[in-house]
């Protein structure tokens, strides 16, 4: 998808905080001219690179001289003439570029090769339904849609134009590799008289690479000043994609590797993926069965102690009816809700699903101690399951060994004290204000308005009354924060491709001014508290400085606790100015209104999307793990 030649760009605007935000939503309509054959020449028209590919494509999908075939983004036509030259008859290109094409015809015709080319765009492929035996996507030209269902978009139609069992293939950066390795400044001369330079950044939610590329004559001065990106995909991703678009028998063939005639800097086309899969029969795709999934859930027939009066409440099954419905709006999966802790052993033996979707945030028979006993259940069952395992949950249920832990990373973490049991606490030791909170648990129970002292008197009556509410446990004594508070939702793992939400921010301004300016149990569990109605939620107001060191910091305790497909984190400024750890949630909140989905709306992912993409990240998860050990039986 490439296009028309765009109006020269006088002079360059000069170092930018943020290159996404000069993104065109579609580049690609104007990058794809005769400069883009300059700046990429020494990989895009190399006759070895192509020579390679067509070998790599040929060995991978077994395509034979007679079967009809799509070049779906073909650019200059430069693997279907190779296709031509090698005896295949049946070739079609398409493209979205109207200057690539016209070039691609003429250099067909030079080689006597009768390919039809068309210009057009990928998401609505003009061919025949059910006509191709083959379509391929060459050259890391899949994936530059502003939006992932774009993409999707792609996947359906190619699936539209092939036969029953016809083939796809995709060569396309590998993202995970991508993402952990990409220069973010580079220059290189282009001839003698031009200069490329280029600054790549990823994209606020970490699955772009955005990129802008400054173009300088020695005659002219700056002649080009363009803006592009790619979705960073990992194979787990890929995989599906392909599985909803309707394809099946999805392999990755490895790795695919290109020279520079310039020996210069090869940017998104030097590590890539070549994945393969074959189109399912509309017929058979209606009766695949879907992906048996059980959802663990708080037991609503039980007490719980942390919840207003004890008990569930009406707003807890307002959140439950729409997590149904976005569930529901979910192609692939049958989901069963397990809500009943007394028969979820038995449930869980005689009907043992495909995969565990474990939203019991409140912790088996509803105590919060007992979180990690969920986890540790389908482990010895022996179940794949989303989310953190029950290690990672102990360890964050302690948050003064959590702040322990990012001290020795390096992470800020506010001035702390712990207080045992019944201890003595020298009070003058403590800087005013100050927040009394429990060490272990979260839900904000413990933590209301009178937690802010702001005297010794204050602090010596929150204690105490802290110690009535969680007798014989310990306590924080923790310097009061007074900046803005910030959420980094993190979705994916390690070697699978790992992002960021858009960080979001919680904003106090609404709240009366004698309410403390705090995120505790009124804000969670009581609708008629103004903490609960006037506290909102917007995109974080930083720096890209401050953003990428919270990310940074948040991505160092996911993989240090070992997290697992989701994670919450929460920071908070100091009146210093520092942004300092307050807690991590490997276990965050599953409603449609928790900051979890408030980040993702942030990021234009819906309540299904964001559950989808759930269910995805983990199953990615399991496939890589059962990849690497084929014999474990728990993930």
């Amino acid at each position: 998808m490439s296009g028309e030649a765009p109006k020269p760009v006088p002079a360059s605007r000069g170092p930018l905080p943020s290159l996404q935000a000069h993104l065109p939503k579609d580049w690609w309509r104007t990058l794809f001219t005769a400069t883009y054959l300059k700046t990429d020449g020494d990989v895009v028209e190399n006759d070895e690179n192509t020579r390679n590919e067509v070998d790599f494509l040929l060995a991978a999908t077994g395509l034979k001289p007679g079967d009809k075939l799509l070049d779906l983004c073909c650019g200059q036509g430069r693997h279907t003439i190779e296709l031509a030259r090698r005896g295949y008859r049946e070739l079609t290109g398409i493209d979205r570029s109207r200057y690539l094409i016209r070039l691609a015809r003429k250099r067909a015709a030079a080689v006597g090769a009768r390919i039809r080319f068309c210009e057009g765009d990928a998401r609505r492929i003009r061919v025949d339904r059910g006509s191709l035996d083959g379509v391929f996507v060459m050259g890391n030209s899949f994936g530059y849609c502003d939006r992932e269902q774009e993409d999707m978009d792609v996947l359906l139609a190619i699936h539209r134009s092939l036969k029953a069992g016809g083939i796809v293939a995709l060569d396309l950066t590998d993202g995970a590799w991508l993402r952990e390795n990409f220069q973010t400044r580079s220059w290189e001369w282009i001839g003698k008289s031009e200069l490329v330079a280029r600054e790549r950044e990823l994209g606020t939610n970490g699955n772009r690479l955005v990129c802008r590329e400054i173009i300088v004559s020695a005659e002219k001065g700056v002649v080009r000043d363009q803006f592009y990106a790619e979705r960073l995909y990992t194979v787990g991703r890929i995989e599906d994609l392909l599985h909803q678009a309707g394809f099946e028998k999805v392999v990755h063939h490895g790795e695919q590797q290109c020279g520079s005639d310039r020996n210069q800097d090869l940017g998104m086309m030097a590590n890539r993926m070549f994945i393969t899969a074959r189109s399912v029969p509309a017929g058979r795709r209606q009766k695949q069965r879907a992906l048996a999934v059980s959802v663990i859930l708080g037991d609503s027939t039980l007490p719980d102690p942390v919840k207003r009066d004890q008990r569930f409440n009406p707003e807890d099954a307002d959140a439950l009816d729409r997590l149904k419905a976005a569930l529901a709006e979910i192609d692939g999966y049958e989901f069963a809700f397990l809500e009943r802790h007394a028969s979820l052993l038995e449930n869980l033996q005689n009907r043992p699903p495909g995969l565990v979707l474990n939203f019991c945030d409140e912790g088996f028979r509803n105590f919060p101690t007992m979180e990690l006993h969920v986890p540790a259940l389908l482990e010895m069952l022996g179940l794949p399951y989303t989310g953190s395992g029950p290690a990672c949950l102990a360890a964050c249920y302690d948050k003064r060994l959590v702040h322990q832990l990012a001290a020795g990373l390096a992470i800020p973490t506010p001035w702390e004290l712990i207080c045992p049991p019944g201890g003595a606490v020298d009070w003058d030791q403590v800087p005013l204000p100050a927040l009394v909170k429990p060490n272990f648990g979260d839900g904000g129970f413990g933590i209301n308005a009178g937690s802010l002292a702001r005297s010794g008197p204050e602090l010596a009556a929150s204690a105490a009354r802290l110690v009535r509410q969680c007798p014989g446990q310990p306590f924080l004594i923790q310097e009061f924060l007074p900046g803005a508070e910030y959420t980094v939702t993190l979705l994916g793992n390690p070697g699978t491709g790992l992002a960021s939400l858009p960080i979001i921010e919680a904003d106090f301004s609404r709240l009366p001014a004698d309410h403390p300016p705090i995120l505790g149990y009124e804000s969670k569990f009581l609708p008629d508290s103004p903490y609960w109605s006037d506290i909102i939620f917007r995109p974080a107001q930083l720096d890209g400085a401050e953003r990428d060191q919270l990310e940074r910091s948040a991505r160092e305790l996911f993989e240090r606790l070992q997290c697992r497909d989701y994670a919450r984190f929460d920071f908070r400024r100091g009146s210093d100015g520092i942004i300092r750890l307050l807690e991590v949630n490997p276990n965050p909140g599953w409603c449609w209104d928790g900051k979890m989905n408030l980040a993702a709306n942030a990021a234009g992912l819906s309540y299904p999307a964001l559950l989808r993409r759930l269910l995805e990240t983990a199953r990615a998860r399991i496939s890589a793990h059962s990849q690497r050990q084929p014999q474990a039986s728990t993930l």
